[in-house]
């Protein structure tokens, strides 16, 4: 039988993240199935050379996946990008490998696609109080709630820092040129294609059981950095206040200056 078209290609980058691979596949299909949605599954491998190559050529006998390994120029944001280039249907979904993400969610983040008014969809982890597993540690949940708060000014979404979302191509496509930084993917999608009517999908964020977390503290420098080039980005007054700050100094400074003198 000749395999369906796709309808809507899920994208997920990898890093050393093969134990995954399979119970991510099997959990997304089934969904996928019982909605009766075509569609394609690509892994954008960062060279992890841990068996993930081997692991999707034994599910590409059972499903319509395939992997895409990159060995220059790494990093998930820039994998995302890569994967939409890849992508056959023009709607996308872009999910972690980690299994925090549910697959199950997929259809009804398509579903609302299917509006001509929204331009985004994103799966939020702040819809209900048990969204966020309670082995999260309280330190990590105050530390992704205030990364998040500073974050909703650029964004009319409740998480704007999460990396479940879809769009589609055309939103892609019409967005202003992207130089994504570290993680935040869909936080610059957001901001640089102008999405006025997002939608958000609930979902209970888990805990991950295999592989290794990619948190590091340059993670989060990154972010920071990120954050201020967007903010510059979406409110262009912004781009003055150093300059405005300097000159304001300067002038303290030369009176401070001339009182010396006196």
């Amino acid at each position: 039988m000749p395999t369906p078209v796709p309808t809507v290609s899920v994208i997920v980058p990898t890093f050393r993240e093969a134990p995954n691979l399979r119970p991510l596949t099997e959990r997304l299909f089934a969904a996928l199935s019982d909605a009766q949605l075509p569609a394609e599954l690509i892994f954008v491998d960062d060279n992890s050379q841990d068996g993930s190559e081997q692991e999707v050529a034994e599910l590409s006998r059972e499903y319509p996946v395939r992997i895409v390994v990159r060995t220059r120029d790494r990093g998930l944001s820039k994998a995302v990008l890569c994967g939409f280039e890849e992508a056959l249907a023009d709607r996308f979904v872009v999910l972690d490998a980690d299994l925090q993400h549910p697959p199950e969610a997929v259809p009804a983040m398509v579903r609302h696609l299917d509006d001509p008014s929204c331009d985004f969809v994103i799966a939020t982890r702040y819809q209900t109080p048990e969204s966020i597993d309670r082995n999260w540690p309280l330190l990590r949940r105050l530390a992704s709630r205030l990364a998040t708060a500073i974050a909703r000014p650029l964004a009319r979404v409740s998480d704007p820092m999460s990396g479940f979302f879809a769009l589609r191509r055309q939103t892609w496509k019409q967005a202003a040129k992207l130089d994504p930084i570290g993680y935040k993917i869909a936080l610059e999608l957001l901001v640089k294609a102008k999405c006025r009517n997002p939608k958000e999908v609930p979902i209970r964020f888990g805990t991950r059981t295999a592989g290794e977390s990619k948190a590091r503290l340059s993670v989060g420098l990154q972010y920071a950095w990120h954050l201020i080039k967007l903010y510059r980005f979406r409110f262009r007054w912004l781009r003055w206040i150093p300059s405005l700050v300097a000159v304001l100094a300067a002038m303290l400074a030369y009176k401070a200056l001339l009182r010396s003198m006196e």
